[in-house]
């Protein structure tokens, strides 16, 4: 896993990965829609966590697969996008182990896996508030050429 942006330290990288962040959760709608909160975000890395609501149940009263599968890709967007690349998903597949329920705090923990040229793979774990696993996630990321997440020589740039 590539622990930093290449050229800059671990602080300007994890100061990077937040400026991120904070610039992608406030035209989230989705997330903030699901009540998705982003509670950690590194090079490579994210944890996100949701709260199952009834309005998430499908007809057997446990969680909607697909609303499992939006928060571990809300886990994803934002680890891959951490360099201040602008990356999109270019292909996902996941794995349920495990229902949630209503009320159960889910959370899911993204890790960079391999990084190299415009593509990245990253593994996303969902647990539930007990530490059951509920789902496993693969994404795999492309990130565009020339975009970035924010404009770093701005006046709020997060270089020293």
């Amino acid at each position: 896993m590539q622990d930093t942006t290449p050229g800059l330290d671990i602080d300007t990288a994890q100061r990077i990965a937040e400026r991120v962040r904070d610039v992608m959760r406030r035209d989230d709608h989705a997330s903030r829609a699901l009540g998705i909160d982003i509670i950690a975000v590194g090079p490579g890395s994210s944890r996100a966590t949701m709260t199952v609501r009834q309005d998430m149940l499908n007809g057997f009263a446990i969680c909607h697969g697909g609303l499992i599968t939006a928060l571990a890709d809300s886990a994803f967007a934002f680890a891959c996008n951490a360099y201040n690349d602008v990356t999109v998903a270019a292909g996902v597949s996941i794995d349920f182990l495990a229902p949630a329920r209503i009320g159960d705090r889910l959370e899911a923990e993204c890790r960079e896996r391999a990084l190299g040229g415009r593509t990245g793979i990253y593994d996303v774990t969902v647990r539930n508030q007990h530490g059951q696993e509920i789902a496993l996630f693969r994404g795999r990321s492309h990130r565009l050429t020339g975009r970035t997440v924010f404009d770093a020589g701005a006046r709020d740039s997060v270089r020293n």
